[in-house]
């Protein structure tokens, strides 16, 4: 089983990290136990210099680094136009089967728009234009709907986007085999809605920073040996050998529930229904989260499952944990990072950790406490307060789970 994770960012991009490297990237990867990355951002100029200076593509359309940790062409779009009389954001993500095709549009796209001002460029088109341009450069080309729940830029969310992936793509909609689930939304949800049986369910981290807590915090499992382009591809736009995804809890998501962060309210879909959504301190409209979205198009109950359904994982990432328990804000610092590295030392990534590692064995190098946070973790019975209008989501540890801090001495002192 491969662990891979194509919703990448380079340094380049808005809001991301100004440190980040493909080493960097690399590095934390291993730590983490995924096994393949995206590229992240490959059309922007500069970015695109340091993929060709550090990888070296293969015959597959495979892009490796010198430690040999295999990359594919990737990165994500922003799309900003008017459709059906409403304005229309949404964001894709883009496959590409090699450096050849990643030229090639590269130079379709600059004969409209610029692509040097951002690692997520914007375009003032239409999903099937774009579509439809992707395709004037090769078939290849996978475009997917990225985090396709999120209020803002995702192709449901409540904000720009549409009720249905037909409503959006038209005539086109067979070229759109899957979705991206967005940290606020998770396969069970998405199986409420009987249009989505169509389209493979995959998760990625859109991750701002190379670290662990932000890198792979969600991803797709493939059952793939031989790495070439065409197999990642056949397993997304058929789902054989697609084996499943790792997400974080939907209540971890920023656009989880409703609110308004300034005046810092935060409703439930039922309450929403209730009082309306409008927020009741200044009268303003509400960010409509995830949730309520959800509920607004599902007509299938809350626990219904396909028959083709795709397993998942749900967790919250290791450094979060590890923050909780021992009550500290920030999650590079030293007190975290020694604990992380002591566990990671111990029992290889932190996908083993969250997902394999029996409690007992957890116990003999980290405190009881958080060895037991972790099989919570796992189990899906860590309590959180859901994340809302661009707030992520925070665990609710109780005061007398904490480890206080004085008695941090040493990793093994209980």
């Amino acid at each position: 089983m491969i662990i891979g994770d194509f919703h990448i960012h380079g340094r380049y991009a808005r809001a991301c990290s100004t440190t980040m490297t493909i080493k960097g990237l690399e590095e934390s990867a291993r730590i983490k136990g995924i096994g393949i990355l995206g590229t992240g951002d490959c059309l922007h100029p500069k970015w695109f210099e340091e993929i060709n200076r550090d990888l070296e593509e293969d015959e597959n359309g495979v892009l490796w680094s010198k430690t040999k940790f295999p990359y594919l062409w990737q990165t994500e779009i922003s799309l900003m136009y008017s459709q059906g009389g409403k304005g229309r954001r949404v964001h894709y993500v883009l496959l590409l089967p090699n450096k050849e095709v990643v030229i090639q549009l590269r130079d379709t796209i600059l004969k409209k728009w610029r692509i040097d001002y951002d690692g997520r460029p914007i375009f003032g088109t239409s999903s099937i234009e774009f579509l439809e341009l992707l395709h004037s450069v090769s078939k290849d080309i996978e475009m997917i709907p990225a985090h396709a729940w999120t209020s803002y830029f995702g192709i449901l969310g409540s904000k720009s986007g549409f009720d249905t992936i037909k409503e959006c793509f038209q005539e086109k909609t067979k070229y759109i085999h899957a979705i991206e689930t967005g940290m606020s939304s998770d396969p069970a949800m998405n199986w409420r809605i009987p249009e989505l049986d169509n389209y493979q369910l995959v998760s990625f981290s859109d991750n701002h920073s190379a670290h662990p807590w932000r890198l792979g915090r969600e991803a797709t499992l493939f059952d793939i040996k031989n790495f070439t382009y065409q197999n990642f591809l056949q397993a997304i736009r058929t789902g054989e050998k697609l084996q499943g995804t790792i997400e974080t809890p939907p209540t971890y998501g920023k656009y989880h529930v409703d609110g308004h962060r300034a005046c810092g309210i935060m409703q439930e879909p039922l309450q929403t229904k209730k009082v309306g959504k409008t927020c009741p301190k200044c009268n303003k409209e509400l960010t409509i989260g995830v949730a309520y979205r959800v509920e607004e198009l599902a007509t299938r109950p809350e626990g219904y499952q396909p028959k083709n359904a795709k397993p998942f994982s749900s967790v919250i990432p290791l450094s979060e944990l590890i923050a909780s328990i021992y009550d500290v804000k920030q999650l590079g610092s030293k007190k975290i990072t020694e604990i992380y590295q002591q566990l990671i030392k111990n029992f290889g990534t932190e996908f083993n950790i969250l997902l394999h590692e029996p409690e007992e064995k957890l116990a003999e190098v980290v405190h009881p406490k958080l060895a037991h946070l972790i099989l919570q973790n796992r189990t899906g019975t860590v309590p959180m307060e859901p994340g809302y209008d661009g707030v992520y989501g925070k665990l609710l540890i109780k005061r007398e789970d904490m480890l206080e801090k004085t008695k941090q001495k040493k990793l093994l002192d209980f």
